[in-house]
């Protein structure tokens, strides 16, 4: 097998993990309704169902780091496996609400420690000259993963009454996929050398990924061995000498979220009726921006290794601005003529997959060094997804109190802080190894 296929199928194993992600995340639109019918919930169950996931997200990101470290990132990626495995099975076949609450817990647990395992392992067996594309890959799984699931509601639903059970269940193919899968990809040859000490297998796996560099990437990572000994102390994440990794993961994390997609693409139908719309749009404002997410995504995949990180975030910062700054206007002046606000919203979509989307889990991967990769990637995987809650659960709020106008300024006044921050401070990683990175972002 060539070298090149050789790491992408390991780069698109690791991103099925990205897959089951999007597919655990959204498949629950299908089925909210048919649970509150089920189990009589009241209000506050019939939210803790739906966002139950997201707590075992929140707890998987930033416990993630944790196995990925003592285990390596292969085991981690295997125990995923059995957590999407196990939620979906259980979750399909759960017979009273309590035990429902449980399995999708197990799910989110899941999505959260893929977003740290997946990225980190891929960044780590890729070749400087690809590392975005295949990195990207996890992100362009899980919009895809997002999309099959509303695909695969949609060819459910009229099945007969346990058709959520099918919804919910139908996830354990590509789960058992992902686990078979997942056993024949070599460990991160990284953490082989600095966390086993394992010079010869991590030897074998650099020169399958690239014989040429091998030799330089291994005494690299001599280097970075003979230092953590020297140091007689465990690597520390929350220390001055990587306080610029650390500042930027969370910034960027930051300002991933409060661009309001999560708002955006929760709240997608709520948002055009706010804009005049009727009821009917839903299903079109579900499928839109799904292709969309999709199509712009695939398009970051493509381009990030040959622009780089820092273009296509300027190029996206410019965009959210845009369309968030006259979507804001629209809703001032209530201007709700036609189709306007739905095709701003698309166009915003298009902006964030091709910028934020695409970009996120490669930067964040890339930028710490190989001794605390791991807590750093979980760092900014949890700050991602805390914020991600937060701006989810209050959306509804402000935009009843504040109304539209003042919620999408809000998003857009971020986004200007977000160009600053990609002028002022972003480092561009393009093409650069990851010992190389560390050099330049590492206080010795």
């Amino acid at each position: 097998m060539r070298q090149q296929q050789r790491i992408f199928l390991w780069s698109i194993t690791a991103a099925l993990g990205g897959f089951l992600f999007g597919f655990d995340t959204a498949v629950i639109s299908g089925v909210e309704q048919a649970l509150q019918g089920l189990w009589h919930l009241s209000v506050w169950e019939h939210g803790l169902t739906v966002s139950m996931a997201l707590v075992g997200t929140v707890l998987g990101a930033m416990l993630g780091g944790i196995p990925a470290e003592r285990l390596g990132r292969r085991k981690t990626l295997f125990w995923i496996a059995v957590l999407y495995l196990v939620s979906s099975l259980g979750s399909a076949l759960a017979m009273d609400w309590s035990l429902f609450l449980i399995f999708r817990f197990l799910g989110g647990l899941g999505v959260g420690a893929s977003s740290v395992a997946a990225p980190m392992y891929i960044t780590e067996i890729s070749p400087a000259k690809s590392r975005g594309r295949l990195v990207a890959l996890f992100q362009f799984n899980v919009v895809l993963g997002i999309l099959i699931a509303y695909l695969s509601n949609y060819l459910l639903q009229d099945i007969g009454d346990n058709a959520w059970r099918w919804m919910l269940g139908i996830q354990a193919l590509p789960s058992l996929l992902f686990l078979l899968a997942v056993l024949t990809i070599p460990e991160s040859p990284r953490w082989l050398l600095l966390r086993k000490g394992n010079v010869a297998e991590a030897r074998d796996v650099l020169r399958l990924i690239d014989p040429d560099t091998a030799e330089q990437t291994l005494d690299a990572l001599r280097h970075t061995a003979e230092q953590q000994t020297l140091a007689h102390e465990p690597a520390r994440l929350f220390s001055a000498r990587y306080k610029t990794p650390v500042l930027l993961a969370v910034l960027f994390a930051i300002f991933n979220q409060v661009s309001g997609i999560n708002a955006i693409i929760y709240y997608a139908p709520r948002i055009f009726e706010m804009a005049g719309l009727g009821k009917s749009s839903a299903l079109l404002s579900s499928a839109g921006v799904g292709v969309v997410n999709l199509l712009f995504t695939l398009l970051a995949v493509n381009l990030i290794d040959r622009f780089g990180r820092r273009t296509l975030m300027l190029i996206g910062s410019l965009g959210l601005i845009a369309t968030l700054g006259l979507v804001a206007r629209a809703f001032y002046v209530e201007d709700f003529g036609g189709m306007a606000v739905p095709v701003l919203l698309f166009v915003y979509i298009a902006f964030f997959a091709f910028s934020q989307g695409g970009v996120i889990w490669v930067f964040i991967s890339e930028i710490f060094p190989n001794e605390v990769r791991a807590n750093g990637q979980a760092l900014g995987s949890f700050t991602h997804w805390l914020m991600a809650a937060l701006i989810t659960f209050s959306f509804p709020w402000f935009a009843e109190k504040l109304g539209g106008a003042y919620t999408f300024l809000f998003f857009c006044l971020m986004m200007v802080l977000q160009l600053v921050f990609v002028l002022r401070l972003m480092p561009e990683t393009k093409g650069t190894s990851l010992e190389q990175v560390e050099k330049t972002f590492v206080v010795h």
